[in-house]
């Protein structure tokens, strides 16, 4: 079987691809946009409740919450046009941060 880290970077991957779907769904106005997204997302979660029988439901889920947000955001900023400042910066960087010492807390 897949390392449970190699899994859950793959729901990541699979959820932000389904986010950066969403605009074109068009608030599930597109169906078949709206497949897309709602089958990322349904996709990426059936990966994390895999993930979460070998590693902890709190490390996963920040992993899991935190690199997708972190891609998103870039993702947003270089294929979407969308902002990107200095704070956003800042606040990405915390995320990174809190999941890293949240991995390194479970290891002990």
């Amino acid at each position: 079987m897949l390392s449970p880290f190699v899994v859950l970077l793959a729901a990541v991957g699979i959820e932000v691809g389904a986010t950066t779907a969403l605009p074109r769904a068009r608030g599930f106005h597109d169906l078949p946009w709206s497949v897309v997204v709602l089958g990322g997302y349904a996709l990426s979660i059936w990966l994390l409740a895999l993930v979460v029988r070998q590693m902890s439901v709190s490390v996963a889920y920040a992993v899991w919450s935190g690199l997708g947000t972190a891609a998103i955001a870039a993702i947003g900023a270089l294929v979407l046009g969308e902002r990107f400042d200095v704070v956003k910066l800042g606040a990405l960087a915390l995320i990174i941060v809190g999941v890293v010492v949240l991995n390194l807390h479970s290891a002990h």
